[in-house]
């Protein structure tokens, strides 16, 4: 039985945080019942155990030890497999694929657009939007070559950021909500609301957006929402509220919800990411570009 990369991903994982919750939650994003199937699989097909397990403890057993090494070489060799498919294609292929998850507005892209076209005349843009579920809006896989993401990220190493904008939070109520009339809302007003939430794999993007940062206590959950979209759609049904940036409060304008800037929280902030490993000239012009084209507008 042939042994997939993914395995090996999620074998050097556990291996090397000696914990299913911790690699489940921080370093893979999937959830543990799926971590612990693929082990077992990967055990299966080996016709051996690679960890031994009690209820407090993972360590690993010889076998593991024996495979951690060729499965981190292996997975070095596929990753580096993969950039030269990449700058191969990249010969012929003249398209960057931009990774996002609420809409980007702020008259960014026509101004990224058109720097593009000077210094890398015949590139084009390709947009792709991309769950919440996904805190790396993308770049764990192939999906995009960069992306335009809310902070934070996860902080592992292979990701590059930089901040290209801070807006305040504000918050969007349902029209007919009590706090709806007033111009500012204080934090503490919002505390025991119920809030709509990003999805758990999000991880410390969800723990943000919950105001987790400012809470005392743990914030109540009305529900999830894998796109501002249906956010804003279970807030407008007055299912809960939802904290947001000031930017896109004004571009998810709708009838039915009413958003207002919050005070006692810290700003967010907008960044450019690309992979850190991923040197080629046309992700670097579209990061200088997205930084250039902020720059010039505040």
């Amino acid at each position: 039985m042939d042994v997939h990369v993914r395995d090996l991903r999620y074998f050097v994982a556990v291996a090397e945080e000696l914990s299913f919750t911790r690699a489940a939650n921080d370093r893979l994003f999937v959830s543990q019942p799926t971590l612990s199937k693929q082990i077992r699989q990967l055990e299966l097909s080996l016709r051996t155990a690679l960890f031994e397990r009690d209820r407090r403890t993972v360590a690993l057993t010889a076998a593991g030890r024996a495979l951690l090494p060729h499965a981190r070489r292996l997975i070095d060799q596929w990753e580096g497999a993969q950039r030269a498919v990449a700058d191969a294609v990249a010969v012929q292929d003249t398209t960057l694929t931009v990774g996002f998850q609420t809409s980007i507005g702020r008259g960014l892209i026509p101004a990224v657009t058109a720097t593009m076209g000077k210094l890398l005349p015949g590139w084009r843009l390709r947009f792709r939007q991309i769950s919440w579920a996904d805190p790396t809006v993308g770049l764990a896989g192939s999906d995009v070559d960069v992306a335009i993401a809310w902070l934070p990220l996860p902080a592992n190493g292979d990701f590059s950021q930089k901040v290209i904008t801070r807006e305040d939070r504000w918050v969007a109520l349902p029209a007919a909500h009590p706090l709806a009339d007033r111009p500012v809302v204080p934090f503490e007003d919002l505390v025991d609301e119920p809030f709509i939430a990003l999805p758990a794999t999000a991880g410390a993007l969800r723990d943000f957006w919950l105001g987790n940062d400012h809470r005392r206590t743990p914030a109540r959950i009305a529900a999830t929402a894998e796109t501002a979209d249906e956010a804003f759609e279970a807030v407008a049904s007055g299912l809960g509220v939802v904290l947001l940036s000031a930017g896109n409060a004004e571009i998810y304008q709708r009838e039915t919800v009413v958003c207002r800037p919050v005070t006692g929280l810290s700003p967010s902030e907008l960044a450019v990411v690309r992979r850190t490993r991923d040197h080629r000239e046309a992700v670097r012009v579209f990061v200088d570009a997205c930084c250039l084209c902020t720059a010039a507008r505040s």
